[in-house]
């Protein structure tokens, strides 16, 4: 079964440009695409989706609103931003709204298709350096002590979170360390139940706030 998709972007070339390609990929379907927050708040739930892809400056209902609008509903649908913003007040905004991916629009097409089948398998892919400003937030609150996670975790899982902090794809930490990618999905599964979270933001969170 293809990931469902629906494309939430005012900008006609980009929004074209997204569809025809994601189309073209046998392992999506692109189910319908928006132009504004509002059309697309109605019509999320209904379709479900797996997946939307969301931007933030959209006319009149922001994307970061269209977010929170339909989780409401409590639909299964996952949510990627992307966007031009890469500013701190926005990137937790729309984490905080619902969404579980974060991709500036300079993301390379082939990148964004990894982080698509990524966020469909649990995954909360990032822009790196989307990833540093959440990690650079939370360790602002760590002064001389150790990090808790130091502790509880293994020296390859403590190396695997680092990497996944900065914001790295599964296959690209695999290369990273020189282990395949199930070992990867391995070690991250271990991290997120020894952290007692569920996904890559919660892991971070926990892992650099101060106890």
């Amino acid at each position: 079964m293809p990931i469902t998709l629906a494309i939430v972007e005012d900008l006609d070339e980009v929004r074209e440009g997204l569809t025809n390609f994601l189309a073209s990929d046998p392992e999506f379907k692109v189910l319908d695409t928006y132009k504004t927050g509002e059309e697309a708040s109605v019509d999320i739930p209904i379709l479900k989706p797996d997946i939307v892809i969301m931007d933030i400056n959209l006319p009149g209902m922001s994307g970061i609103d269209c977010v929170r609008i339909s989780k409401k509903s409590n639909i299964p649908t996952q949510f990627m931003m992307f966007t031009v913003y890469e500013n701190d007040e926005k990137v937790f905004e729309a984490l905080k709204a619902g969404a579980s991916g974060y991709l500036l629009k300079n993301t390379g097409l082939s990148h964004i298709v990894e982080a698509l089948k990524e966020l469909h398998k649990g995954g909360s892919p990032m822009s790196a350096n989307i990833a540093r400003k959440l990690v650079n937030n939370f360790q602002e609150k760590v002064h001389s002590e150790t990090p808790a996670h130091n502790k509880i975790l293994s020296i390859r899982e403590n190396e695997t979170l680092h990497l996944l902090s900065q914001g790295l794809l599964y296959k690209e930490i695999a290369e990273q360390l020189g282990i395949s990618t199930s070992t990867v999905r391995q070690h991250i599964h271990r991290i997120y139940e020894k952290l007692h979270v569920q996904n890559r933001t919660e892991a971070i969170n926990k892992a650099f706030k101060k106890h």
